[in-house]
């Protein structure tokens, strides 16, 4: 069963000559434990489909579901309590909050979740650990570069127990080492039951999904598995035999 279900889910915004439609009868499912990238040109209406898939918006028309739970049901304190326990974003803006540590930042959903200050900082410093990030974990946000702050917001947003990982762009700002990583902790989450989508335009990345997206124009205009990469081709080749 699908964890996240997009039901032909329409957005517009604006009303007669001044109407731009972003999404136009998207349908959409991710399930647990599987990566999803999303590709397309700018303006295609990614952005606008994270976004409405994580109850940050609110769809024009169709119905958003997550683990069986129709959106359009929930009051504003549910969905609020649902993005906090169940949702991890990645934002292209990184939304750290400047008066707080790396290690806060990534700490602080947990501990609004009632996770007791020294588990969720734990927590924290594992995860920025995992991204190489935990000699940065008592710098502010000012004092870390653009990358740095990109491997902290995905550590917030993969830390705890979280069933649903949106991510904007998440390798953005990274060298390919540090976007090699990011994945990979996105795949460990993913292997733990984690549903996961990712927006992304790098084709390398999308190399890592299980399935491959891709919009255009505000509608799904074809999915499939991505091509094998050139080490899993290497992989399954059969081992050379000996030579007699």
């Amino acid at each position: 069963m699908s964890y996240l279900e997009l039901r032909r889910v329409s957005k517009s915004y604006g009303a007669g000559l001044t109407e731009v439609r972003a999404l136009s009868g998207v349908n959409l499912a991710v399930e647990r434990g599987s990566l999803v990238a999303v590709m397309g040109p700018s303006g295609s209406g990614k952005s606008t489909l994270l976004t409405i898939a994580g109850s940050l918006d609110e769809p024009t028309s169709g119905e958003v579901v997550i683990d069986g739970g129709a959106l359009s049901s929930m009051s504003r304190n549910e969905k609020a309590r649902l993005r906090r326990r169940t949702v991890g974003y990645v934002f292209q803006d990184f939304n750290l909050l400047a008066g707080l540590t790396a290690a806060e930042n990534v700490s602080l959903p947990l501990e609004l979740d009632g996770i007791s200050a020294k588990k969720a900082y734990l927590a924290a410093i594992a995860a920025l650990e995992e991204l190489g990030l935990a000699d940065r974990a008592t710098h502010y946000p000012d004092e870390l570069s653009g990358g740095e702050r990109q491997r902290v917001a995905i550590a917030r947003a993969i830390v705890g127990e979280r069933s649903l990982l949106l991510a904007d762009e998440p390798s953005g700002a990274l060298d390919s080492t540090n976007a090699e990583a990011v994945m990979r902790m996105i795949l460990i989450a993913c292997h733990r039951g984690v549903a996961a989508m990712v927006v992304t335009h790098d084709a390398q990345l999308a190399s890592w999904a299980d399935r491959v997206v891709f919009i255009r124009d505000g509608r799904i205009v074809d999915q499939t598995a991505p091509p094998p990469s050139p080490e899993s081709l290497i992989a399954d080749l059969p081992a050379p035999s000996p030579r007699q």
